[in-house]
């Protein structure tokens, strides 16, 4: 069962789900918008003939870190990986992430299969962006990149996802929340940077 928007506030206010920082004007009938934030990490496809993830085998990467006012050009059949500004997670429910279809539209693919957001799994996402179209396609920090749904579980799962420690070595990886975590809906607005 998704949740509605108004399933979504309740759970907002309640402090079943965090979303940092919680804006209303976002809040779509099932879903709710997300905001790219300003890293990225880029593969070097140089020196490299193969990545092989059985024998740990994977290409150097680089971030970049876009300056306020900055933008990214993704090019044609080129897949980055993104953050969004966003941190939320649920304890209750099942959290998914989708496209917006009007980039899908233009070819932006902006997860390729992680797209499930266990409970007890509080993040920042990582997209998977790629350009599926034949020019480039422009991505401004702060622009909606995508929407999330919240899913209620039958029963309480039996592991804790906090326990499970997937994400020991991410370099992405970001535990901590930012300072104006949202228990309830706030009405300030978190800076970009």
């Amino acid at each position: 069962m998704f949740l509605s928007d108004r399933d979504i506030k309740k759970a907002v206010q309640a402090g079943d789900i965090i979303i940092s920082d919680f804006d209303l004007k976002r809040l779509q009938p099932a879903s709710y918008d997300i905001l790219l934030g300003n890293k990225f990490m880029l593969t070097e496809s140089h020196g490299i003939d193969a990545i092989d993830p059985v024998k740990k085998i994977f290409a150097r990467t680089k971030d970049v870190v876009l300056k306020k006012g900055e933008t990214f050009v993704l090019h044609p059949g080129v897949s980055i990986l993104g953050i969004s500004i966003d941190y939320f997670g649920s304890e209750r429910y099942v959290i998914q992430l989708h496209g917006k279809s009007s980039l899908a539209r233009l070819g932006l693919m902006v997860h390729n299969t992680a797209g499930l957001i266990n409970p007890g799994h509080f993040l920042c996402i990582t997209f998977e962006l790629c350009n599926l179209n034949e020019v480039p396609i422009i991505l401004t920090p702060g622009m909606p990149i995508g929407q999330l749904t919240f899913s209620q579980m039958v029963t309480e799962p039996e592991k804790s996802y906090q326990k499970l420690n997937h994400y020991v070595n991410d370099k992405w990886k970001i535990e901590t929340p930012p300072v104006s975590v949202s228990r309830g809906m706030k009405k300030t607005k978190k800076k970009t940077t």
